[in-house]
């Protein structure tokens, strides 16, 4: 399968280097570039992308209202950020408008290839360095947790899952810890996500913290 990608970065050198770095690869293709915020949103339109790359720090519309023009009116595209800061401030929002994971731009080649891949499959994609920036905002937060009625709408077993989830756990380890198959675990996962109408599990994670259900059972991510 060919992902079709659009780099949206301020930075002419830095979309060359993108750009000339998927060039290597035989499935990720380069169908736009983008200098700011409303570039990116008007040529998502256009050529309809697999993955947004988003620089989150663009003059103009930035890439936080750019994400969140792209995730509400194109929901089959993703966006993946790309920050300079491990500890970004905007990490926590746009993660909350639709971003579908974040990597910090000094990452290794192999892995922003298999970074859009992964989030060209739907799943969701969040740099260690910057998960842990993500937690400490929620755990900075903890005390004041909103939306807390969000969840009543998921079973016992539903928010287990939702948990670990957030405590980082693939399918296969969560079916694991719960001594059930990946398969099972999954659909939990995709059950949860169908309740509380959200797109990913980028996403599920923000609930779990903003909600306070993260907190429970002492399921603590991983640092």
């Amino acid at each position: 399968m060919t992902v079709r990608v659009l780099i949206a970065d301020d930075q002419t050198i830095v979309r060359a280097g993108f750009r000339a770095l998927l060039e290597l690869t035989d499935d990720l293709v380069v169908v736009a570039e983008a200098a700011d915020g409303d570039a990116a949103v008007a040529s998502a339109q256009r050529t309809r992308p697999d993955v947004v790359l988003m620089d989150i720090r663009m003059p103009g519309l930035d890439g936080l209202a750019a994400t969140r023009h792209i995730t509400t009116e194109l929901p089959d595209v993703r966006v993946l950020v790309l920050t300079t800061f491990a500890a970004d401030e905007y990490v926590f929002e746009a993660l909350r408008v639709g971003a579908s994971g974040f990597l910090l731009k000094d990452v290794e080649p192999d892995e922003l290839c298999a970074a859009i891949r992964t989030v060209a499959e739907g799943r969701a994609l969040l740099a260690p360095a910057v998960t842990r920036s993500v937690i400490a905002e929620f755990t900075r937060m903890q005390g004041r947790y909103v939306g807390t009625e969000r969840v009543e709408v998921l079973t016992e077993r539903e928010r287990e899952v939702v948990r670990l989830v957030a405590a980082g756990l693939s399918n296969e380890e969560i079916g694991q810890r719960l001594h059930v198959s990946p398969l099972t675990a999954k659909t939990h996962v995709s059950r949860a996500m169908t309740k509380l109408g959200l797109r990913d599990r980028a996403q599920l994670v923000v609930v779990a913290y903003e909600t306070g259900l993260a907190a429970v059972g002492g399921v603590l991510p991983p640092t």
